[in-house]
């Protein structure tokens, strides 16, 4: 416009526009313009909820040209692994390289001198790229779960800034895998899930075929290349994995076979699931395992259990071991004395493998003269006479392994509403709430097998899963992000599985009569697909069953056990298998044993493990 024309405008004309763009700026934001705001303003979603952010101007777009900028040999672990989890997620293949970032990108950086972000937490900033920036390789890690979570419910995503730091160090899940087989399957599942939640650790209780010991191969056990692959996936994805071998109760998985070793009452009853602490034999058979336990296990820790060592008895029964403690600590030594003695010595030898030991609280109850070696951890899950204040005082570290955040199969489960409305955090032990987090590592979920068939793997996944997601948002940062529970597991809903968790409830072939050949035995049967994802198969006299042999928490677990036909009953899980593809048809797996059918010579149908003998191959013809 002219020096003239601008001369000439109109005065009015200027004042009407400054009345109207007063106007404009006191007028009532519009409802959905206002809602666009706060939802700008509010911090993405995730689990756990990102407790600090700031919003920023614009958003991040991913998109086929996004690259993962990666120089130091950390971060370039860190980026690798986060690529091959954006192609399982269906994001496409994502290149990995060093040099300048360009729009679209998405930067790991992992500076030292970041120290205020700790080992664990890390700063991500989303707005024309994403970064990525930690002290530590585990704390970028953990940036790039935030960033997958987010890319989980679209590829654009606002921009802004968040600095995230756990609250607690040990965040996990503890396992027994002990007498009831789980599948690598399923755990390989849930390390991947813990990880995407930022959580750590993983406590398995279980048996590895031992070399040194072949007497103790009874089922339920782990080969060492299973275990192996299990351990490399946790450190991929940060998980430690803890290994448990109960001592010295709860033997009976491993000393069944070895009366030498088992304590004998003054009546000569032999206990098989009781050690003999007594016996130099004992201790030497029980470091020997550690041993080899160290040969597929990379953690730091050892836990030896420690816990219901008396459990329906009592150590009058057993004057010897009072002999031994009085011999060895003198005329006031107790029983329980002999007990903490092993504990001790346990936690020496391990000690002296690089290894700290843990222990769970319950067995601390004694009226023992000598105490439990400083520095072990006590993972407390029962309400005792020694309270979680007294142990932190004494100066031992300890983890909340709450009974309340159990889930036992066939039997208790946790109340994750409950715990969620009641703000539940790791500072909420059995029997005593404590008003400071100082002593306390952390808290876990624990799944127990109390009886064994009362629930499938399936149906364990499915009571497991709002309670992991609950466990991981309550360590690491508030237990109470959204105002409802129902808020929080839309929150869950949200950010899905891991990307390569599989569905293990796929059943690989429809429902139908169909004819089951393998070698020259052919068995006709209905397959009936179940709601938790196995098959029941329903023959001329009934529907394929394991029954016989001595039973363990409710299951047949001895190999050999054979196979029969019975009255078809929906409610029992031991009719209930697993069609497992193999070259040349499928194996069938029972869904509770875990062992996979073979014919004998004679035609019988037999369970065992397919390390002892090869698992039937069946072909199906449709009828």
């Amino acid at each position: 416009m002219s020096t003239e024309a601008r001369s000439t405008y109109p005065r009015r004309s200027r004042l009407v526009g400054v009345v109207t763009a007063l106007l404009l700026l006191t007028a009532p934001v519009p409802v959905a313009q206002a809602a666009e705001s706060a939802e700008a303003a509010a911090p993405p979603v995730t689990v756990p909820a990102l407790s600090d952010w700031t919003p920023g101007a614009g958003n991040y777009l991913y998109g086929r040209g996004t690259r993962l900028i990666a120089d130091a040999p950390a971060e370039r672990r860190v980026a690798d692994t986060l690529a091959d989890d954006l192609r399982a997620a269906g994001h496409g293949t994502v290149p990995v390289v060093s040099g300048g970032a360009r729009t679209g990108d998405i930067v790991v950086d992992i500076a030292s001198t970041r120290t205020a972000l700790g080992k664990e937490g890390y700063e991500l900033r989303a707005s024309k790229r994403l970064s990525v920036t930690a002290a530590t390789e585990t704390g970028a890690f953990y940036g790039t779960r935030t960033v997958l979570q987010l890319l989980a419910q679209g590829d654009r995503l606002p921009a802004g800034r968040t600095v995230d730091v756990p609250q607690y160090k040990e965040r996990g899940v503890g396992v027994c895998a002990c007498y009831i087989h789980i599948t690598t399957d399923w755990l390989e599942n849930l390390v991947r899930d813990m990880a995407y939640h930022k959580l750590n650790q993983l406590l398995l209780e279980l048996k590895v075929k031992s070399d040194a010991h072949p007497e103790a191969n009874t089922w339920g056990y782990y080969t060492k290349d299973e275990i192996r692959r299990l351990v490399a996936l946790g450190e991929k994805y940060h998980v430690t994995i803890i290994p448990e071998i109960n001592s010295p109760g709860h033997m009976d998985p491993w000393i069944e076979n070895r009366p030498d070793l088992q304590l004998t009452d003054s009546d000569g009853n032999k206990q098989p699931s009781r050690l003999d602490i007594t016996r130099p034999e004992a201790f030497d058979y029980y470091t020997s395992l550690i041993d080899e336990y160290g040969e597929v296990f990379k953690a730091d820790s050892w836990h030896m259990g420690a816990d219901e060592y008396m459990l329906g008895s009592d150590f009058a029964k057993y004057p010897h071991i009072l002999e031994y403690a009085r011999a060895k600590y003198g005329p006031n030594a107790t029983p329980q004395d002999a007990f903490i003695d092993f504990v001790n010595r346990v936690h020496a030898y391990a000690a002296g493998k690089g290894k700290k030991l843990r222990i769970w609280n319950d067995g601390l109850t004694g009226a023992n003269t000598v105490p439990v070696t400083a520095g072990t951890t006590v993972e407390h899950w029962l309400n005792v006479a020694t309270k979680p204040s007294q142990l932190i005082a004494q100066g031992y570290p300890l983890m909340n392994a709450a009974y309340a955040l159990y889930l036992v199969r066939g039997g208790f489960h946790t109340d994750t509403k409950a715990l969620y409305d009641q703000s539940w955090d790791p500072r909420s032990f059995e029997g005593e709430k404590l008003a400071s987090r100082a002593g306390i590592t952390g808290a876990k979920i624990s799944l127990w097998p109390d009886n064994g068939r009362g629930e499938t793997e399936n149906e364990v996944a499915v009571d497991t899963d709002p309670a992991l997601r609950h466990v991981a948002q309550a360590t690491w940062g508030s237990p109470h992000p959204d105002a409802t529970y129902a808020e929080f597991t839309s929150r869950a809903a949200s950010v899905g599985h891991a990307p390569g968790w599989r569905d293990l409830t796929r059943v690989p072939v429809a429902d139908g009569t169909y004819t089951f050949r393998a070698g020259t035995k052919a068995v006709t049967a209905e397959v009936g697909r179940t709601p938790d994802g196995y098959v029941t198969l329903k023959a001329a006299n009934g529907c394929l069953d394991v029954r016989g042999g001595k039973l363990t928490l409710n299951v047949p677990l001895q190999p050999g056990v054979e196979v029969t036909q019975q009255t078809c009953d929906a409610a029992n899980t031991l009719q209930r298998w697993q069609l497992v593809p193999a070259q040349g048809g499928y194996r069938l797996v029972n869904a509770i044993t875990q062992m996979a059918v073979h014919v004998t010579g004679d035609g019988r149908l037999v369970q065992y493990p397919p390390d002892q003998q090869p698992p039937a191959i069946w072909t199906l013809t449709a009828n």
